[in-house]
């Protein structure tokens, strides 16, 4: 089974990220969990997708304690609370113009950082990073396909659908240049 932790903070669109990669895993066939844990229902809190990817039907009903893989929206989230689950073989994708080198200090972790700001903004999205980061984390993971994540973006973007693939595929590729990608 693998086991997904996205975090953010609201109004980044970690929610809709987790719910586009787990619509991306169903269309692969795969059992699928996903749920949402969040405080205040307001811009700038932290937010966490959990999502959970299985051949078999997922019969698992609790929170994630130990990620296959963390999505980070936000560098200043990344932190040893969200870490202290994590293992050396968790793989973690963070949005951030800094390099996983930035991170060591918080311990021995498979960092892996993108900047995805830069992508949506060269793809005119803003500050809208969600694609990006899901199209790099479906590298990183080697799953889901691009096909099938490409066919969910394209179905759950509220606006602005081309520009969105667009900006998933630049992740995704940029991923695929880098050493250790899947």
């Amino acid at each position: 089974m693998l086991q997904i932790k996205i975090q953010g903070r609201g109004g980044q669109g970690a929610q809709l990220a987790g719910q586009v990669l787990a619509t991306a895993f169903f269309y692969e066939g795969k059992h699928i969990q996903s749920f949402a844990s969040y405080g205040g229902a307001r811009r700038g809190t932290a937010v966490n997708a959990f999502l959970r990817v299985d051949e078999h039907p997922i019969l698992l009903r609790c929170d994630i304690d130990r990620p296959d893989a963390i999505l980070c929206f936000d560098p200043t989230l990344l932190n040893p609370l969200l870490l202290k689950d994590a293992t050396p073989k968790t793989k973690i994708l963070v949005n951030s113009s800094k390099g996983p080198e930035s991170f060591k200090e918080l311990g021995d972790y498979a960092i892996t950082a993108i900047d995805a700001r830069k992508i949506a903004q060269a793809h005119n999205l803003g500050r809208i990073v969600n694609s990006a980061l899901m199209g790099a984390f479906a590298a990183l993971l080697g799953a889901p396909g691009l096909e099938n994540l490409l066919k969910a973006i394209e179905e759950m973007s509220p606006v602005k659908k081309e520009e969105n693939v667009a900006s998933c595929l630049e992740g995704y590729g940029a991923m695929g240049k880098r050493e250790g990608a899947a």
